[in-house]
């Protein structure tokens, strides 16, 4: 159930994750996500957080300003 509008139905899609840090913002496209059908809210799964945790720990180690990265091509 949506925890915005309480619709009891999500899709399958794709969000961007945008992550801001003190001088640094990390950018990653592609993440898979559920979406609610009545208001668009995205939710990730706890698979797809602790990737999204790992991508964004290391594109702070790699980046200066911004950094952007597709979800299915991870930061090795």
């Amino acid at each position: 159930m949506c925890f915005y509008c309480k619709c009891k139905t999500t899709k399958p899609s794709r969000a961007t994750h945008v992550v801001t840090f003190d001088d640094c913002i990390i950018v990653v496209k592609n993440v898979p996500c559920e979406e609610c059908e009545q208001c668009g809210e995205k939710y990730f799964s706890d698979e797809v957080m602790e990737q999204l945790e790992i991508i964004v720990a290391k594109a702070r180690q790699l980046a200066s300003e911004v950094f952007v990265v597709d979800y299915n091509k991870r930061v090795a």
